[in-house]
């Protein structure tokens, strides 16, 4: 029964930790716990529509939701490892009684203190094999706050590239090009950075698909509410006489289907059309 206890502690740190893998280190993955809280967080955030201030705070609290999962889960995984074994495989300060500090609290508290690298040692292994596994639970908590770190330096630069993608195209339409001014070789290059731009925006949401419970906010940085701007762009654009201009518009249109073949494989699942999938995608941010 013992070593059942430890097993299962064992388990949940292996769970805990491919979690982790799929989410931060796995740029085509999304980890499953981290999907299903940012998830919940965004459908409860989105609810009726009537507040844009709770779902503006739905992608920075589910990311400190996920982390705090992830270090309390560890926690607890490792503590089971140690319940079962103490007393008699640990050793224990002057002040201390092993009788009376060998219960789930005591395992608890010494690995809260193992995991956040504190290192007290009135409660430490000796038995070999702990001596070995309690170093290893100080790697994983310093690894995870490591992962942390990366994961804010790398989601929100995603999502300013975003935003000024969406800004861009909201310039665009407050510009009103007509389509002669698109048939030229200026109007090509404006479609084929925007091309580019909606690529990278593509690539970030493979590889960070949690910034897309980041609410955009006004309908200026709000990608969602200006693509299709972009996609009626690229429609007039293949219209014109200028060889340039239409294959740059031909790139766009390519570039937002696979936009929308990812935003609907991860997140939508209409198995529409672009334009559906677009819709469904300003509806989801916050459109009407």
């Amino acid at each position: 029964m013992e070593w059942l206890v430890t097993v299962i502690g064992a388990a949940l740190v292996l769970i805990i930790l491919r979690d982790v893998f799929h989410t931060l280190w796995h740029p085509t993955r999304h980890g499953g716990l981290s999907r299903l809280v940012m998830t919940l967080l965004w459908r409860l955030s989105t609810r009726g529509r009537k507040s844009r201030r709770a779902a503006g705070l739905a992608g920075p609290v589910g990311m400190v939701t996920v982390v705090a999962t992830w270090a309390c889960a560890v926690a607890v995984g490792w503590a089971l490892i140690y319940w079962p074994h103490m007393p008699e495989a640990f050793s224990f300060s002057g002040a201390l009684k092993p009788s009376e500090h060998s219960g789930p609290v005591d395992a608890m508290y010494l690995s809260l203190v193992t995991v956040a690298t504190l290192g007290l040692g009135d409660i430490a292994p000796s038995a070999d094999w702990l001596r070995i596994i309690a170093p290893l639970e100080a790697l994983v908590g310093f690894a995870l706050l490591t992962a942390t770190v990366s994961w804010i330096l790398g989601i929100y630069p995603a999502l300013a590239r975003r935003r000024a993608l969406a800004l861009r195209i909201s310039q665009l339409r407050r510009a009103d090009p007509a389509a002669g001014d698109l048939a030229s070789e200026a109007g090509g290059a404006v479609l084929d950075q925007l091309a580019a731009d909606i690529a990278r925006a593509c690539v970030d949401f493979l590889q960070y698909p949690e910034s897309y419970y980041f609410h955009d906010g006004p309908s200026d940085i709000s990608l969602a509410l200006n693509l299709g701007y972009a996609a009626d762009l690229a429609k007039q654009a293949r219209l014109t006489d200028h060889s340039g201009a239409r294959v740059a518009a031909a790139v766009l249109a390519a570039s937002l289907d696979d936009l929308a073949a990812v935003l609907d494989e991860r997140f939508l699942h209409t198995v529409g059309t672009r334009q559906q999938i677009l819709a469904a995608y300003a509806h989801d941010q916050g459109g009407h």
